[in-house]
């Protein structure tokens, strides 16, 4: 019984896992895919502002000046309602109150899901390591070698902060591209259809398709 119980918990908390893991995946993609226009936006600006903060600066400095701005944020807000409510003589309470209240807290059962995804992860590339570096397939462990040669000259041009911007800037942009072409792609089939179904009733309506059914 318990055994049973504890393969229930543990099944059920596996699916509460794997629910928000979904739901950050769904939220993800809403963003990158400009669903919500204004918080894609955000998001994008964000992260670009970070990369290219800690391609300039340090990183202790980044986290300094992104912690200040939200202080200045939050410590304006809170002052600015507290003025209100006393102007207004109300009693709304805390203005990050339902924030506050909020469980932020990980579970145990989402440490442990977490570790075992990380573990498979981590031996499956030790393993494919150990068979590259030990030449288990030649015709691999030459291809490793030819990729790494690559990076070396990669390397030489773009440092990691560098391609994590391009790739930032390259994850938010080709979705909207690719929706922008694909609304004009529409816009031409639709354009053309109409233009098509214009030519056939105006050739059916001519004078000489009438004179040819009336003596028909």
């Amino acid at each position: 019984f318990l055994f049973h119980s504890r393969s229930t918990r543990y099944s059920s908390s596996d699916l509460h896992s794997s629910h928000t893991t979904l739901q950050s995946a769904h939220c993800s993609l809403q963003l990158v895919n400009w669903r919500e226009p204004k918080k894609s936006a955000a998001a994008f600006g964000v992260s670009l502002l970070v990369l290219v903060s800690v391609a300039t600066l340090s990183v202790i400095s980044v986290v300094s000046y992104l912690l200040l701005a939200v202080l200045c944020i939050t410590i304006t807000f809170r002052v600015y309602k507290s003025v209100i409510q006393a102007v207004q003589k109300s009693d709304q309470g805390h203005p990050f109150r339902s924030l506050l209240d909020r469980d932020i807290s990980v579970s145990p059962e989402s440490i442990r899901l977490l570790v075992d995804r990380s573990l498979v992860l981590l031996n499956r590339f030790t393993d494919q390591m150990r068979k590259l570096l030990l030449v288990e397939d030649m015709f691999d462990s030459l291809k490793l070698a030819g990729v790494m040669w690559m990076m070396t000259y990669v390397g030489a041009i773009f440092n990691g902060v560098s391609i994590l911007i391009l790739a930032d800037i390259v994850f938010f942009s080709t979705p909207l591209i690719y929706q922008k072409k694909k609304v004009r792609q529409n816009e031409t089939n639709i354009n053309s259809v109409f233009k098509r179904t214009s030519a056939f009733f105006l050739s059916a309506s001519s004078p000489k398709a009438c004179t040819h059914t009336h003596i028909y």
